[in-house]
């Protein structure tokens, strides 16, 4: 079955730290078309984190 493009599309947010994907959001296309850059919390490092957008596979 195909999948339907859409505005919003499933995202995760990777540390860049520990390289790790630690958080999975929503995004909308049509308002925000660069990548998403958030200091996020990250249980492995125990610290708040750079977290950056990436696709999920």
């Amino acid at each position: 079955m195909a999948s339907k493009k859409t505005a919003v599309e499933l995202i995760a947010l990777q540390c860049t730290t520990c390289k790790r994907k630690n958080y999975t959001t929503e995004k909308n296309r049509r308002n925000t078309q660069e990548k998403l850059e958030l200091n996020k919390y990250c249980k492995f490092e125990r610290k708040h984190t750079l977290h950056k957008e990436t696709k999920i596979k």
